[in-house]
């Protein structure tokens, strides 16, 4: 028993590595595994893991296609990983990222549309301001309860996320319910000619471009500002940071705040950019797989947009799966699974310091 144990402990010890190294070699040997344990499930169903990996990767990125899909849905991936990141630089695992995609959904929805006969373009603009603010006010709750009431951020922003679904599809089925849509409750739509267009070259909307610079400025504001060095003083160590005189509970607020922004623009873009209205279709689990996208990430904005290229190449070859292999289209839903729970254990080989 006693060899079992050291050899246990000898396993779960932490690395010793130098930061730079671990960064980037924990990450990727979690992915390994999760790939590796994921050949095992489908090796189970009696499918040959090494052909179902090569119909993911001819899904997600053997050619201008798949390209444009994988594009697709990584674009409100970058804002829902980047809504998980920035709070995360104050310490914090705020998971209530769909919730603010579907308020932000229905904001730009009740905005957008009855401004578009009149502002054209504008209207756009007003609703992803829109998007931003209801989302961003959403995640604040999260912060205030945290900072000010000691509530843990992880439970409250989950069952705010509850709550928000649910009054989105409350106000969808009910006070802005398209008359026309039967079986598909869903707002009214936005006119073609008025919604957002698309990348030059690109089947792609500008709302990939728009996550792109997010994570760019976020990177920019957390490495290079006094806002962003006093942000990560009091996620590091609170009572330090109280102890220099930095405003702690304002500083959780605003990165909650700033977070929930993110994830309510990548809901204001889905119905400006894809859906045309707010509908359940827009509720397509980007929230959730943002959870992801920022702990493969490590939290880093920068890191957020190849990681979300690559879960949203995961989730494009879904149908390729079920056509080709005929497995189900949730069989990418257990890959996804597995590398967040590989990157998990991951965490126990990185130093206590640089978790």
């Amino acid at each position: 028993m006693a060899t079992v144990q050291s050899v246990l402990a000898a396993a779960l010890r932490p690395v010793n590595a130098s930061p730079a190294v671990l960064a980037w070699l924990v990450p990727f040997a979690s992915i390994v595994v999760g790939l590796l344990a994921f050949g095992v499930f489908v090796g189970l169903l009696g499918r040959n893991p090494f052909e179902v990996y090569a119909t993911i990767f001819e899904g997600g990125f053997a050619s201008a296609f798949s390209w444009n899909n994988t594009l697709l849905r990584a674009a409100p991936l970058i804002l829902t990983g980047l809504a998980v990141a920035i709070p995360a630089q104050a310490g914090l695992v705020v998971i209530g990222g769909e919730g603010a995609l579907a308020l932000g959904a229905l904001a730009a929805a009740a905005v957008a549309v009855p401004l578009a006969p009149s502002l054209g373009p504008a209207a756009l603009v007003a609703g992803a301001i829109a998007g931003a603010v209801a989302g961003g006010l959403w995640f604040a709750l999260t912060g205030f309860f945290r900072a000010y009431r000691g509530l843990n951020e992880t439970i409250s922003s989950l069952l705010l996320s509850y709550i928000a679904i649910a009054v989105f599809n409350h106000v969808v089925e009910g006070p802005l319910r398209d008359p026309a849509s039967l079986n598909k409750p869903s707002t009214l739509p936005l006119p073609d000619s008025e919604m957002i267009g698309q990348i030059p070259w690109l089947d792609v909307h500008w709302g990939l471009a728009i996550g792109v610079v997010a994570c760019v400025i976020a990177q920019l504001a957390l490495s290079r500002s006094t806002q962003g060095f006093a942000l990560r003083v009091a996620g590091g160590n609170p009572r330090a940071a109280l102890l220099v005189g930095l405003p702690v509970g304002a500083l959780i607020v605003a990165a909650c705040a700033l977070g929930g922004a993110a994830a309510g623009l990548a809901g204001a873009i889905e119905v400006m950019a894809v859906h045309s209205a707010a509908s359940a279709s827009v509720l397509a689990g980007y929230g959730t797989t943002g959870i992801l996208v920022a702990f493969m990430a490590r939290q880093q904005p920068l890191a957020i947009v190849p990681v979300a290229i690559l879960m949203g190449g995961i989730a494009a070859a879904g149908s390729l799966l079920q056509r080709r292999l005929d497995l189900p289209d949730a069989t990418t839903l257990v890959l996804q699974g597995l590398l967040f729970v590989s990157i998990l254990a991951g965490e126990a080989f990185m130093p206590k310091e640089r978790r």
